[in-house]
């Protein structure tokens, strides 16, 4: 049995981890504030962007489409795009994303297809790296950005532009964690090539009016779908960034709580065990006094 000078230290180890847990916990409520407010001020947009192309592609079939737009008429290879983050201690949310992806690269090759890899965080390139180390073709990482912005989606969407126009992809995936509240973020997959034309999205109000496009919708697709790329990984890089740290400051927050319950119990334990120690050398002192 742990002696009472070990009790004490694992006590205060205890009490040590607890403040960094809190900590850490502090830090993620301050930063999950203006990390939600992003990823719901880029919601809108990306819906809007998803009106626009379903607006111009209903003038589009045929030959004219953009190879974005209408594919390459081949679904063989497969760009799996995984986003997490770079960092741990937020609980499943790096874990959740992960088994997301492995599920869907597993389905994706016990069906034949040819797949590879773009790693979006330290945490999934360490996790891939064991069962499919060999079909990631890059890892970005977001910690060498102070803020996640288009110059970190950037990257990321002109390599999955360059891996589809050199042939090597017919078919694009992005896996990321949506945002839906503290205790809740979605692993969610969203194909960018072939660009999905939202049947769902809400039409643009014309007011009765009737559009001519100068130059023509194959014309403007062409300018728009490669944004659209862009714009689609922005808004799925800040909806990880926010669930990164709600996960966090819930994760944090349970441990800090476990921690507190641990210590009391440890404290329990030790005064009962120094309570005892203290009656035995009573005990012990009665005992010799009388034998004088």
């Amino acid at each position: 049995m742990a002696s009472l000078k070990e009790m004490r230290n694992r006590i205060e180890s205890v009490k040590s981890t607890q403040k960094i847990t809190k900590a850490l916990n502090m830090v993620a409520a301050a930063k999950l504030k203006r990390a939600q407010e992003q990823a719901e001020n880029a919601r809108p947009y990306a819906r809007k962007m998803a009106a626009v192309i379903a607006n111009l592609a209903a003038g589009v079939s045929g030959d004219g489409a953009p190879k974005l737009l209408a594919g390459t008429g081949s679904d063989r290879k497969h760009l799996v795009v995984v986003a997490t983050g770079d960092k741990g201690l937020a609980g499943g949310f790096n874990t959740n994303v992960i088994r997301a992806a492995r599920e869907r690269i597993n389905s994706l090759l016990a069906n034949g297809k040819d797949v590879r890899v773009i790693a979006v965080g330290r945490k999934v390139r360490d996790g891939l790296t064991r069962l499919f180390g060999d079909r990631i073709i890059r890892t970005f990482e977001m910690s060498e950005h102070k803020v996640v912005g288009m110059a970190a989606a950037e990257p990321i969407a002109e390599l999955i532009a360059a891996e589809f126009e050199a042939g090597n992809a017919d078919v694009v995936t992005l896996i990321y964690s949506r945002f839906q509240s503290v205790i809740s973020q979605v692993p969610t997959p969203k194909q960018l090539i072939p660009a999905v034309v939202d049947g769902g999205a809400e039409p643009i109000n014309l007011n009765g009016a009737v559009y001519e496009y100068e130059p023509s919708e194959e014309e403007i697709l062409e300018t728009l779908l490669p944004r659209n790329i862009k714009t689609q990984v922005l808004a799925a890089l800040l909806e990880n960034q926010a669930s990164f740290f709600g996960a966090q400051m819930g994760a944090m927050d349970n441990a800090t709580r476990n921690a507190g319950e641990l210590i009391t119990a440890l404290r329990l334990t030790y005064n009962r065990k120094r309570q005892a120690q203290i009656t035995t050398e009573l005990i012990e002192i009665i005992a010799g006094a009388e034998a004088l």
